[in-house]
C-alpha cells in the first residue's frame, strides 16, 4: 500500500509539470487587437508568435527588461490589425554605436 501511495503522489507532482511544458505560445494571428494588448498588460511580459516560425517577448513596460535594456513600441500583426500596438520589446541600450 505504501508503494502505490507513494506512486500516487509522484504522479501527482509530475502531472502539472508535464501539462505546463505542452502549453504553446499565443499566436497574435489568431487573437484580436485588443486581445493581445490586454494579454500583455495583464501578464506584464509575454513571449507571443506572430507567425509560424517567429516569435518575441513583448512587455508592458522597461520594468520588465534587464537593467541595460530600454524599450521600443512594437506592433504585431492580429486577426483584426495588420500593425496592431501591443506593447514594447526589450532592446539592449548602445552607446555610441557600441554596446556596453
Amino acid at each position: 500500500m505504501k508503494t502505490y501511495a507513494y506512486v500516487l503522489t509522484l504522479g501527482m507532482l509530475i502531472a502539472p509539470t508535464g501539462v505546463a511544458m505542452a502549453q504553446g505560445r499565443p499566436l497574435s494571428t489568431a487573437m484580436t487587437c485588443a486581445q493581445a494588448a490586454g494579454l500583455v498588460n495583464a501578464r506584464g511580459a509575454v513571449v507571443m508568435s506572430t507567425g509560424p516560425y517567429t516569435y518575441d517577448r513583448y512587455v508592458q513596460h522597461r520594468g520588465f527588461c534587464t537593467p541595460t535594456e530600454t524599450t521600443k513600441p512594437d506592433f504585431v500583426p492580429t486577426r483584426d490589425n495588420p500593425t496592431c500596438f501591443i506593447g514594447y520589446r526589450c532592446i539592449e541600450i548602445t552607446r555610441g554605436g557600441r554596446r556596453p
